[in-house]
C-alpha cells in the first residue's frame, strides 16, 4: 500500500523542498517507485525537477494541464467529469522518480476548501473538495505503481496544507537552527493536534462523498535539522545551542502533544528503525559549493557525478568527501523511513 509523507513546517526557509527532492531521489535510487507532489504555489520542487524544461512544460498544450490544480479541477468546478490520473513526468536520470507538478494559482482553491470544512452541515456540492487531492494522488499512485508519495507543502497554515496533512500517513518536520524555528515547532504542537481533532470530529461529513476523506492519522517520523556551518567537523558554536534547543522543543513540547492524539509510533518502533530518542533523522550541514552544483544540475548533492563537480586538487577532494558524507546521511534517512513505515 502506498505511503504518503508530508514535509511540513509553516516557517519558511527550512529546506522543505530540498528535503522532499533529495529523500525522494534516494528512495527511488534504492529501488522504490516514488511520486513527488508539489503543493506549494511557488513551484520550487517542480522547477528543480524539470530544470530547463520548466517553462516549456507549462507552455506546451500537451502537458500544461498535467498538474495538481488541473488534476482536481473537476471537483472544484463542479463538473460531472471524474478525477483521473494525469500523465506525470519521469526524471530522466532516475527512472523510479515521478512528479505531480505544482501550479502557481493553486491557492485560489483555498477559499472553497475553507468553506467546505467549516460549513456547519457540508453542502453536497462541497463534500468532494477535501478528498479530491487524495483521490488524485491515489489514482496516480495506482497508475505508476508508486510505493512512496512525498508531498512538499507551502510554508503556511492554509486550509490546503491542513487537508493534505490530515490525508497523509506520516510527516517529517524540516528545521534550521534559529529562534523562529523553535517558535514554529512550539506552535505546531498546538496546531497539528487541532487539525487531527477537526478530522476526527468531521470525517463523517464526507463519508458519502464521491471522494471521501481517507481514514487514519498521520504519524511523526522525525525532524531534519539543516543549513548550518561546521567547524572542525561539528556544528559551529553559534549553531550548537539552537540545534539542541530544537531537539528539546521536539521532545518536551511536540512529542507530548502529538502522543495525546495518536500521532507518534511506539518508542520501540522508532528504536527498531534506528531513529534516536531525540527524533532527529539527521543534522545536515550547509551544502556550500555542492549546493550550487545542485542548483545548476538539478541533481541531489549526493548524486552529482564527477564530471559535474568542476573543480580540481584539494577543492575537488573536499567536494567528493562532502558528497560521500551527504550520501551516507540521505541513505540512512531513506532506510529509517522505509523501516518505520513497513
Amino acid at each position: 500500500m502506498v505511503k504518503k509523507i508530508v514535509f511540513f513546517n509553516h516557517k519558511g526557509g527550512v529546506s522543505k523542498t530540498t528535503s522532499t527532492f533529495n529523500i525522494g531521489w534516494k528512495l527511488a535510487e534504492i529501488g522504490h517507485k516514488v511520486l513527488l507532489v508539489d503543493a506549494d504555489p511557488q513551484c520550487n520542487l517542480t522547477s528543480v525537477f524539470l530544470g530547463g524544461k520548466f517553462d516549456e512544460y507549462y507552455d506546451d498544450s500537451a502537458t500544461c494541464r498535467n498538474n495538481i490544480m488541473d488534476g482536481v479541477r473537476p471537483a472544484f468546478a463542479g463538473t460531472p467529469d471524474p478525477i483521473r490520473a494525469i500523465d506525470c513526468p519521469n526524471h530522466g536520470l532516475n527512472q523510479n522518480l515521478y512528479l505531480l507538478p505544482g501550479h502557481m494559482n493553486l491557492s485560489e482553491y483555498d477559499p472553497q476548501l475553507t468553506f467546505a470544512i467549516n460549513a456547519p452541515v457540508t453542502l453536497t456540492a462541497m463534500q468532494n473538495l477535501p478528498g479530491s487531492f487524495n483521490q488524485l494522488i491515489v489514482n496516480i499512485a495506482e497508475k505508476y505503481d508508486i510505493e512512496y508519495v512525498l508531498i512538499d507543502l507551502n510554508p503556511g497554515l492554509s486550509t490546503l496544507n491542513q487537508i493534505l496533512f490530515v490525508s497523509s500517513d506520516a510527516f517529517i518536520i524540516p528545521a534550521n537552527p534559529d529562534i523562529f524555528c523553535v517558535m514554529a515547532i512550539k506552535s505546531l504542537s498546538r496546531i497539528l493536534p487541532q487539525w487531527i481533532n477537526w478530522k476526527n470530529a468531521n470525517i463523517y461529513n464526507f463519508a458519502h462523498a464521491t471522494y471521501p476523506m481517507p481514514q487514519g492519522t498521520p504519524i511523526f517520523i522525525g525532524e531534519i535539522i539543516q543549513r548550518f556551518n561546521i567547524r572542525r567537523g561539528v556544528a559551529a558554536a553559534i549553531y550548537r545551542p539552537l540545534i539542541d534547543t530544537i531537539k528539546l522543543t521536539i521532545r518536551d513540547f511536540l512529542i507530548p502533544a502529538l502522543s495525546q492524539v495518536s500521532m507518534t509510533f511506539p518508542v520501540e518502533k522508532y528504536q527498531d528503525a534506528h531513529i534516536s530518542d531525540d527524533f532527529c533523522l539527521a543534522e545536515i550541514k550547509d551544502f556550500a559549493t555542492l549546493g550550487q552544483k545542485y542548483q545548476e544540475t538539478g541533481i541531489p548533492v549526493f548524486a552529482i557525478p564527477d564530471d559535474k563537480l568542476g573543480a580540481t586538487g584539494i577543492v575537488r577532494g573536499q567536494l567528493i568527501e562532502g558528497r560521500r558524507t551527504f550520501n551516507e546521511q540521505f541513505t540512512a534517512m531513506a532506510n529509517n523511513i522505509t523501516s518505520l513505515l513497513n
